[in-house]
């Protein structure tokens, strides 16, 4: 994983730099520049658009009673398209706009989706990814199923109700060293009359 992370973040600037350019040298600085910024501001305005398509999708599902996965799996994409779309640059805008038309952004979230069905179906579910219940051996606090992590056999129910005295005003009093608060004693003390 460290070696491909590696790869991206090394070979997709260098990538990007030789056809800015390239482009550059071509059409002129002012110009790439203003193709990069053009190719952003649509690129937003156009993630802006499928996603509240997207997003009506998923209310049309939700309406229905269906699990709305491949598109929630789309609206992932679609940040990341977006994401894309802002860094600049010719290859990452290609990029992002590969996950952003509907055309091929589609079937890639359906082959996500799919792909993360089979893994969760291979493992027993969705599981919580710590703890010793992990692979559908328990609970993900480890606890096996139907039993509380805190039990350990020796532990009993029982009801608590506080009744108070009524001689005894001050049970709530603060106490120093043991002894009540002496500005507590002050208080409950009658004035002196004249």
């Amino acid at each position: 994983m460290f070696f491909t992370l590696l790869l991206i973040f090394v070979l997709v600037p260098i990538t990007e730099l030789s056809v800015l350019i390239r482009v550059g040298e071509a059409l002129g600085s002012w110009t790439t520049v203003g193709l990069v910024i053009f190719t952003a501001v649509v690129g937003v305005s156009l993630v802006r658009s499928q996603g509240v398509s997207t997003l009506m999708q998923v209310q049309q599902k939700l309406a229905r009673g269906e699990a709305p996965g491949q598109e929630i799996v789309e609206g992932m994409m679609l940040a990341v398209a977006g994401l894309m779309l802002l860094i600049p640059g010719f290859v990452t805008d290609f990029m992002g706009l590969i996950l952003l038309t509907p055309f091929t952004r589609i079937p890639v979230a359906g082959y996500f989706y799919k792909r993360m069905q089979l893994k969760a179906n291979s493992n027993g579910g969705f599981q919580a990814g710590f703890g010793p219940g992990m692979g559908g051996q328990g609970g993900p606090f480890g606890q096996q199923h139907g039993r509380s992590p805190f039990d350990d056999g020796n532990t009993f129910d029982g009801d608590f109700e506080r009744h108070e005295e009524p001689n005894d005003k001050r049970l709530d009093a603060p106490l120093i060293d043991g002894k009540p608060n002496a500005q507590d004693e002050q208080q409950d003390k009658p004035e002196p009359k004249p």
